[in-house]
């Protein structure tokens, strides 16, 4: 510091004058100013000073043993170094004085400074400014070189506005050295660690940048962690000096965040989950009967017939005639049927996910034709179950699968003329969305079927002696088609045959 350098004498009232540190013990300061003499002085000079701000003077060549004197102590205080060949004033209040220096041997004056010390303007300046600013830490105000001085170090960007902005009503009699303490831009830093929340990504401050450096995993996370650091980053403050051009600045990259963010290669894909799709096919019939016939229809049967017949007469011939009644009794038949049926078919079938998995199970009835010329050949008529599925898995994390389904089953109804089968036939083309392990009736068709017969004759005599006869049939049929799917992720094929092992108890 400059102030080490200098080797003080102050000079004080009660006690002897303020000479050199090794000259103190050999002058002794005049009581009277009238037996120095005051002819050939070497330096004189007029100061203006001002309370509170010290002033440094140059001093000429000084013999070995000076003393100080005049009426000064009242004012201020000197102090003087011989390294630097400088006299330091110190004002203290209001007032003139005079400081003569003095050849003790020669009783010469060899300088003189009429002083005159003022009290400044700027001490009211440098209160009303810690008025303003006393509530922000780490700051400190003093009068420097006439100007009120800010300096120190702050924690925030909106604490540095705010000096300025008050030292900027002073115009050149304050001026502001404060500068972004880097324990900010520390605090910054976790803050931008916190919200990154990745601990592969490294954060570190810099000359008032922020470095990004590690890894991410795709590009959006290595943005997402550079807009987090910018977010964070407090407002730049223009130096003065750069300002000015006294300082040019190197441009920080990305508006002081550098981001060194590399992307790390992509992992192998892993292999495609399985599906595992039970399928249900449901018929279920329900048929019911109701018939009523009363007959009563009594008929003659002719039995006549002639015969011959020998006696002690001679030979006769003799004629009978008979005849036999029959249905003499009336009929009642009632009948009330219900009849249940329930076909039931499951099918089960592994299939890789957006792969279409087809189930075909059908049979081939055989059945004659005839081809050119008469010839006859065979044809076949398939009967049976087709399935194709295409199941696609919406996200891994979903748990939802889209099915893509088409069913068919065709079954035999019976033969026509020549054995040509006779078959119907049901289809299902949809697509749904259902959610891992739940079942899903994805269609249904229903048929309906009634018929009724009234006085319907059921044949019987064909003479009949009296006919009395009433019927009644009523007959409906109800079928209905239901096709359930339940889809299962797997994660391998495998795991689709854990059941069906344990079924059949099949050991590896």
């Amino acid at each position: 510091m400059r102030t080490a350098l200098f080797t003080f004498l102050m000079l004080l009232i009660s006690s002897g004058p303020l000479l050199a540190q090794e000259e103190s013990s050999s002058i002794q300061a005049p009581t009277d100013l009238q037996d120095v003499t005051t002819e050939d002085f070497r330096s004189r000079q007029f100061l203006n000073l001002t309370v509170g701000i010290d002033q440094d003077v140059k001093l000429p060549p000084l013999p070995r043993h000076v003393q100080f004197g005049g009426t000064f102590r009242k004012i201020l205080k000197a102090s003087i170094s011989r390294e630097l060949n400088v006299l330091r004033f110190s004002p203290k209040t209001q007032g003139s004085a005079v400081l003569t220096i003095i050849d003790s041997k020669s009783k010469r004056v060899v300088a003189e400074y009429n002083i005159s010390v003022k009290k400044s303007r700027l001490d009211g300046i440098a209160n009303e400014i810690r008025a303003l600013l006393g509530d922000i830490e780490g700051i400190t105000i003093k009068i420097v070189n006439n100007r009120v001085v800010v300096d120190g170090q702050v924690l925030l960007p909106k604490d540095m506005s705010r000096i300025y902005n008050v030292i900027q009503q002073f115009g050149d009699q304050a001026a502001t050295l404060v500068t972004l303490s880097p324990l900010a831009l520390k605090k910054i830093t976790e803050y931008i660690i916190r919200d990154i929340n990745n601990p592969e990504i490294e954060v570190r401050a810099v000359n008032d940048k922020i470095i990004l450096q590690g890894y991410a995993n795709n590009e959006d996370e290595k943005t997402r962690a550079e807009i987090i650091a910018k977010t964070y980053m407090p407002d730049m403050i223009v130096d003065a000096a750069e300002e000015k051009g006294v300082v040019k600045k190197r441009k920080p990259a990305n508006d002081g965040v550098i981001n060194l963010i590399t992307i790390k290669d992509a992992p192998q894909a892993p292999p495609p989950k399985m599906v595992q799709l039970v399928v249900h096919y449901v018929e279920l019939k329900k048929d019911y009967s109701k018939s009523f016939k009363f007959e009563w229809r009594p008929g003659i049967a002719d039995g006549s017939k002639v015969t011959f017949s020998a006696g002690q007469s001679g030979n006769a011939l003799v004629s009978a005639i008979t005849g036999t009644i029959d249905n003499l009794l009336p009929k009642l038949n009632w009948a009330k049927t219900h009849g249940y049926a329930r076909v039931l078919e499951s099918t089960s079938t592994i299939v890789q996910d957006a792969k279409k998995g087809e189930i075909k199970q059908v049979t081939k009835q055989p059945y004659t034709v005839l081809g050119p010329n008469g010839t006859q050949g065979t044809a076949f008529a398939e009967v049976g179950i087709n399935s194709s599925i295409t199941p696609t898995i919406l996200g891994d994390k979903s748990g939802s699968i889209h099915l893509d389904l088409n069913f068919s089953i065709s079954t035999m109804l019976g033969t026509a003329g020549g054995g040509a089968p006779i078959t119907a036939e049901n289809q299902i083309n949809t697509q749904v969305t259902v959610r891992d392990k739940q079942s899903a009736a994805v269609g249904g068709l229903i048929k309906n079927s009634s018929s009724t017969g009234f006085n319907r004759n059921p044949g019987g005599a064909s003479n009949p002696i009296i006919s009395l006869f009433a019927s009644k049939d009523f007959q409906r049929d109800q079928s209905q088609f239901v096709v359930f799917v339940t889809p299962i992720i797997k994660t391998s094929a495998s795991q689709g045959s854990e059941q069906i092992k344990k079924k059949f108890r099949l050991r590896d």
